[in-house]
């Protein structure tokens, strides 16, 4: 184009053969560290705890996410309800059950 410039015309160095091969397998074997340590365990917590919350049913003695020590009077779709004290009861998301704790938790403590 350039009478005083000539045009450079990149050449094409030799490469490592096989280097998008070992590319493409960096990202899988990244990919399957990222599911093992990430994604599976947290599936699996998911999984119990919604065994866990399925499975709830009156008299059960629970600890809430918020650290409520209590037993389940009253269990609904959404809700149940805590007698954490001599008739004092509230109403919990049953989401928020973190823990079910032995019979008798609630008169040692």
């Amino acid at each position: 184009m350039n009478a005083l410039i000539p045009d450079a015309w990149a050449q094409a160095t030799p490469g490592a053969p096989g280097g998008q091969f070992q590319f493409a397998l960096l990202m899988a074997a990244f990919i399957a560290l990222f599911y093992f340590m990430l994604i599976r365990p947290q599936q699996k917590r998911a999984k119990e705890h919604q065994a866990l919350v399925s499975k709830l049913a009156a008299g059960d003695e629970v600890v809430t996410t918020g650290g409520l020590l209590g037993r389940v009077t009253d269990v609904g779709d959404t809700f149940i309800t805590l007698e954490i004290a001599e008739g004092v009861r509230v109403k919990v998301q049953k989401v928020q059950i973190a823990q079910l704790m032995p019979k008798g938790t609630l008169k040692s403590a």
